[in-house]
């Protein structure tokens, strides 16, 4: 966990995206080098827990977004939700 933090149960407001899942990768590295007592391991792991309901809910938020973004402008006065996967990005 980045020394700025403190706050065991973060919150979605408090961190950005990327923030959190930098966080949560380097909380698993930890977990998996094995150096961790059972008391650390186990704080590790409920970091772990809470920084993944944080980056659930800021994806859920942004497929909203999404969800809006997409109305059907053909719907017409029931303006029909239409989803549709995303494109793959090119890597």
């Amino acid at each position: 966990m980045s020394p700025r933090k403190t706050d065991k149960n973060p919150t979605p407001d408090a961190l950005r995206f990327e923030e959190a899942l930098r966080d949560l990768e380097s909380t698993v590295q930890r977990l998996e080098s094995g150096d961790l007592s059972l008391e650390d391991s186990l704080a590790a792991f409920e970091q772990g827990v809470a920084l993944v309901r944080v980056l659930n809910e800021k994806l859920a938020g942004v497929e909203r977004r999404v969800d809006v973004l997409m109305r059907d402008h053909e719907g017409g006065a029931e303006g029909g939700l239409r989803t549709r996967p995303l494109d793959p990005v090119d890597e």
